[in-house]
């Protein structure tokens, strides 16, 4: 018989990034629900219940500070590190330089920097976790937003990069990817008939995610439960990448 206490967060300390909405917000509250102490960051300083709030835009390095001295003077460690936070920007109404830059700046940038941050607290306590939550994106090109693709692109490197450069310190460093979930930044095509059909059809299983459908997966990685992985990037997306020429979902066998 598996252990299930293998996958509790009792007596971790945990910060998630982009925890006022969406798969962050899922995520925060999941983790509390198994146990942890968690801190939830987001630009507007709001969390689920049961999340100490901090209001922080992970695009301003001294922010990101000023977050980290917080958690260091309430907790004093760090057991996990989940980096939600992300925007996609419209096209269209902007330099498109600029909105790669933008993007970058809080997709990848603004990950690695919130990492640093982290880094000497979850040393101190001796290893951890960081789950980066990059998307389908990582792996597939999608048309319209190429500053988002680069990034989640990116941010599946940087968790290799430092899943080799952390693990010397107990530190593992893994990947979370969504597929198409309904939250606020999908709000548009979730609510267009041929759109959200379209990428229902893509998926094996025949339906969209809904950020409940991540906490699962990203309590693993949080958990004792994964202590022999890093490096790895894990999809939750009904099987989106993984389908060809896969037999229709609305078929039955």
């Amino acid at each position: 018989m598996p252990d299930l206490k293998a996958f509790s967060l009792e007596g971790k300390t945990a910060l998630v990034t982009g925890a006022s909405r969406g798969i962050g917000a899922a995520i925060a509250h999941g983790f509390a629900s198994a146990g942890a102490t968690v801190f939830g960051i987001s630009r507007s300083g709001t969390a689920p219940e049961g999340v100490a709030a901090i209001a922080c835009n992970l695009s301003d390095d001294a922010a990101i500070r000023r977050a980290f001295d917080e958690i260091s003077q309430q907790s004093g460690r760090l057991d996990v590190l989940v980096n939600a936070a992300g925007i996609s920007l419209p096209g269209g109404t902007r330099d498109e330089l600029q909105r790669f830059r933008d993007t970058l700046a809080t997709d990848l940038t603004g990950v690695y920097a919130t990492i640093l941050a982290a880094y000497p607290l979850m040393r101190k306590a001796s290893g951890g976790s960081i789950i980066n939550v990059t998307s389908i994106n990582s792996i597939r090109g999608f048309p319209g937003n190429p500053g988002y693709v680069a990034a989640k692109a990116g941010l599946a490197g940087l968790t290799r990069a430092l899943a080799t450069d952390y693990a010397g310190d107990g530190i593992r460093v893994n990947a979370l990817a969504p597929g198409y979930v309904a939250t606020e930044m999908t709000a548009a095509s979730f609510a267009d008939p041929a759109m959200h059909e379209d990428r229902r059809r893509h998926t094996m299983l025949g339906r969209w995610g809904n950020p409940d459908d991540l906490v699962g997966a990203a309590i693993f990685l949080a958990s004792s439960a994964s202590a022999y992985v890093t490096g790895q990037e894990l999809f939750v997306d009904g099987g989106w990448t993984t389908k060809g020429l896969a037999i229709n979902s609305d078929r039955k066998p």
